[in-house]
């Protein structure tokens, strides 16, 4: 079983920083792509940030230059590092993974829970 947790969330305010972690166990043996969604209240969840297992990183136009997606291969582990919040960024963001649990089985989609990022003065 794989589960994938996000922490990290909180309350902030316009033009500050915050940074997202999301942790991934159980029984996995390759995570290839690691993705961030956001949903806010009253919108459909959209694609935030994306990197693939070897590096190569993907932003949504509204974030490109004020966030940035990493990874912690060892740890299994995806980062986004937001700065320069504005009220706009305030969802519940999503950790999202491809991983494969064995050698001979396909690649699976798994979700976080979600974490609240609220920025407001």
């Amino acid at each position: 079983q794989v589960q994938l947790v996000e922490s990290g969330g909180g309350l902030v305010q316009p033009g500050e920083s915050l940074r997202l972690s999301c942790a991934a166990s159980g029984n996995i043996y390759l995570i290839t792509y690691m993705r961030w969604y956001r949903q806010a209240p009253g919108k459909q969840r959209e694609l935030v940030a994306t990197i693939s297992g070897g590096g190569g990183t993907d932003y949504a136009d509204s974030v490109k230059d004020r966030f940035t997606i990493s990874r912690d291969n060892a740890k299994n582990t995806v980062y986004l590092q937001m700065i320069s919040l504005k009220p706009d960024d305030t969802a519940v963001y999503y950790c999202n993974a491809d991983i494969k649990t064995t050698p001979g089985t396909w690649y699976r989609n798994y979700w976080g829970q979600g974490t609240q990022v609220t920025v407001s003065s």
